[in-house]
């Protein structure tokens, strides 16, 4: 189990100011003709712990002023008249690391001569090799890139002070874990690390016991108090069948999400396949499946290019999924310990949740027994009307497999290059990541699938050609 790292809970100022930071005058008055004068929740959170040197567990959303946070702390302890690398900032995509690199700039204008050098795949790497010869006090990076310039040699960060991951769970998801503990096991020891992260999973937790020393740890809650799940009930009617009412749910609320729990093995591949025959992207998931077929699905469930997983409780163990919308109990489980873990799966990272529960006539005793433990409140729904003519919304991604993986040396970094290069598509619309020794998955949004796949079937990756093609059902 990795460490639990203290949650600090800031004191509640009334507008905090930036004045009241013990920042270099360069930096004040820079923030003061930005106009920059009172702190986002972030801010007001993290650059104490920033400026007095911990090291820092940031969870916050994009947009909450996280990059200010860490550029000033990273800003505040620059020595600009060391002409070397002392701050390293990883980003998951070439736009964030970008926008980035254009705000650092921003909050360092008044102080002069702060070289800040972006170093991203997908870009030539004749031109950044000359750069790195040139000098820098800051790199701003993808981690792919800053990987192979450490490793041919071109860049020495022997002198580094502080070590930033922005959207740290991002980075994870596309599949970067190795290549970051790689780069870090090249930094010195002594060190300031940092980590943003918009959800705080289970391999953000163990990264950080890695990498990190006694970290602080702050949350910063959206404008949702608390997470919160709602919970619905769900009559069959008499004459009416439960895959009925599954459809008519989904159809709906169009969810783009969709965990549905089956007390059977059996039952798992029958309503499966109920819902793939009404035209859902749906797949059945249970103990009897081998391991690769097992990982093929979650998978593609993870990389949302399967809409619908039906599971029993043993194969849904072990998925770990922050934007899951929905929760169905096609039957209510006995055990109350068994209905809390199932529904726990939605409505998390700050998000609302909704657990649907069928039930027929006869079943109400374990209803009550839920209710009366206390914990659980449930809204009486009516069956579903007027979703006559809807069609169910296809998956937000397609999963792409490349035939080459870690045996051929194959890196996230390669495969985000082949796909964001010149002509292609942003970083931003591709998703999940996945290495395997013989070959290699990558999520991408669905309008863009085409030309993704037309990327890698007619280019290259790592300077070689490999055969690519769509996953299908």
């Amino acid at each position: 189990m990795p460490p639990q790292y203290p949650d600090l809970k800031a004191a509640k100022l009334a507008n905090p100011s930036f004045s009241t930071l013990p920042l270099k005058p360069a930096l004040t008055s820079n923030l003061e003709s930005l106009g920059f004068t009172e702190m986002t929740p972030v801010q007001a959170q993290s650059l104490p712990e920033i400026l007095e040197g911990h090291d820092l567990i940031g969870q916050a959303r994009t947009g909450s002023g996280k990059t200010a946070a860490f550029g000033l702390g990273l800003l505040q302890f620059l020595e600009e008249k060391k002409f070397r690398i002392q701050s390293l900032v990883l980003c998951p995509t070439r736009e964030l690391a970008d926008q980035v690199a254009v705000e650092i700039r921003r909050l360092a204008r008044n102080t002069h001569n702060i070289k800040v050098l972006t170093l991203c795949g997908g870009l030539p790497f004749g031109p950044q090799k000359g750069s790195l010869e040139h000098g820098a006090h800051i790199i701003v990076g993808t981690p792919g890139r800053v990987e192979e310039h450490l490793r041919k040699g071109n860049l020495k960060l022997d002198h580094l002070s502080m070590l930033v991951l922005d959207e740290a769970d991002r980075m994870l998801d596309m599949g970067f874990n190795e290549v970051i503990t790689g780069i870090v096991e090249k930094l010195p020891e002594k060190r300031q690390t940092l980590l943003f992260s918009a959800t705080y999973p289970s391999d953000i937790k163990h990264l950080a016991a890695e990498i990190m020393q006694k970290p602080k740890r702050i949350t910063i809650e959206t404008s949702q108090a608390e997470s919160t799940i709602r919970q619905e009930l769900y009559q069959i009617p008499s004459g009416t069948t439960r895959s009925q009412i599954l459809v008519e749910i989904l159809l709906h609320k169009q969810p783009t999400s969709t965990l549905v729990f089956c007390n059977t093995k059996q039952l798992t591949e029958e309503v499966a396949d109920s819902l793939i025959e009404q035209g859902f992207e749906a797949t059945a998931l249970h103990g009897d499946f081998e391991q690769r077929y097992r990982e093929s699905k979650l998978l593609r469930f993870a990389n949302s290019s399967i809409s619908v997983l039906v599971a029993t409780d043993v194969a849904a163990r072990g998925l770990d999924i922050d934007a899951l919308d929905l929760v169905v109990n096609y039957h209510l489980p006995r055990d109350p310990e068994v209905y809390t873990h199932r529904i726990g799966r939605t409505g998390r990272a700050g998000n609302i949740g909704v657990a649907c529960s069928l039930y027929v006539e006869g079943e109400e005793n374990r209803i009550v027994l839920l209710e009366g433990m206390g914990e659980h409140k449930f809204e009486y729904e009516r069956r579903p009307s007027q979703v006559k003519g809807r069609k169910p919304q296809p998956p937000l991604k397609v999963t792409l497999q490349l035939d080459g993986g870690k045996k051929q040396k194959i890196r996230p970094g390669d495969l985000l290059g082949a796909l964001t290069g010149d002509k292609g598509i942003a970083g931003s619309q591709v998703g999940k990541i996945k290495i395997f020794d013989q070959s290699a998955f990558v999520a991408v949004d669905r309008d863009v699938a085409t030309q993704a796949l037309n990327l890698l079937q007619n280019g290259k990756v790592k300077g070689k050609s490999f055969k690519a093609r769509r996953i299908k059902k």
